[in-house]
């Protein structure tokens, strides 16, 4: 059976339609780069977020990338819901609470599983749990190149082309379920370019197939002692840098809190104090883009405080 975000991978790789200007949102501009191609993963659209103000002034902005790009401004386009990323950023800005960011929403491919789990985390695996997922995945992950498309193709466009803040401490990558793993894994792999990273109902488990007894436990703690290791050594300088992540307790989030537990004790055990890195659960939150829209707030303003 497709789950939802694998039948979302598909609908993403169809191409825009029609030119480079998106439909305005409630509030700045939408610029798009149908189809943009890489040597290093596979090809996919990218949506820019301008803020409201951009084109008056000759300020520059920090950056936020999102992964599943086609869920954060446009209801049209997200098969799921939207996450209602511009919305949200504009009230916050208009009430001082956040940094207002250009935002580029990364769209996903069919190749989203293998794109978005973490390479080292699959490396670290025990043998029979490493086979087992990459059956289920397809193959072998594509993290690493999908991290290289990010950092040395995407990244350099958009400080090109747009009046960018270029810097570590500027530059800050969110994302939620599969996208929540990426989002992490890319600020332990490139600590140089990402300062922040936001990882909503982070989906620690790897795979939806339910387990019984035994065979659930041996899963468990294979993960859960791999993810242990490769955050333990991977983690950049808390001095330095921000993570933000959060969980639900309904439908898929209600299997989170065993690995959510254990990871968050790994990374306060690396000397990460609370203003430098939060971890929430939000009783009743689903594993949806409606509920990741209700508590948007509270990431942006963790990842993005004012100066």
């Amino acid at each position: 059976m497709m789950d939802r975000r694998a039948l979302l991978c598909v609908l993403a790789a169809m191409p825009f339609a029609g030119g480079a200007r998106a439909d305005a949102p409630a509030g700045g501009r939408l610029f798009e780069y149908p189809q943009m191609a890489s040597a290093h993963a596979a090809t996919r659209n990218v949506t820019v977020w301008l803020p409201p103000g951009y084109d008056e002034s000759a300020r520059r902005y920090p950056v936020l990338y999102m992964h599943d790009g086609q869920n954060l401004f446009d209801a049209s386009r997200a098969n799921f819901g939207e996450w209602g990323v511009d919305e949200h950023l504009t009230r916050l800005a208009e009430t001082g609470q956040v940094r207002l960011p250009i935002v580029v929403g990364v769209w996903n491919t069919p190749l989203r599983l293998r794109e978005y789990v973490p390479a080292d985390l699959i490396a670290a695996l025990p043998d029979e749990v490493r086979s087992s997922l990459l059956g289920m995945y397809g193959g072998e992950p594509l993290s690493d190149g999908y991290l290289r498309f990010l950092v040395e193709d995407l990244k350099p466009m958009i400080d090109s082309a747009w009046r960018t803040l270029p810097g570590r401490d500027d530059t800050v990558i969110a994302g939620s379920s599969m996208g929540g793993l990426i989002s992490l894994y890319a600020m332990m792999k490139h600590p140089e370019v990402f300062g922040s990273a936001g990882c909503l109902s982070t989906h620690w488990p790897l795979r939806l197939e339910r387990l019984e007894g035994g065979a659930l436990e041996t899963w468990r703690e294979a993960v859960v002692e791999a993810w242990s290791d490769v955050i333990r050594a991977g983690l950049p300088d808390p001095a330095t840098h921000r993570l933000y992540m959060d969980r639900g307790d309904e439908t898929l989030d209600q299997f989170y809190a065993f690995f959510q537990s254990r990871i968050d004790q790994v990374v306060t055990a690396a000397g990460w104090p609370a203003d430098r890195f939060r971890t929430l659960v939000f009783p009743g939150a689903e594993h949806n883009e409606k509920s990741w829209n209700s508590r948007l707030d509270i990431p942006l303003t963790f990842l993005l405080p004012p100066q």
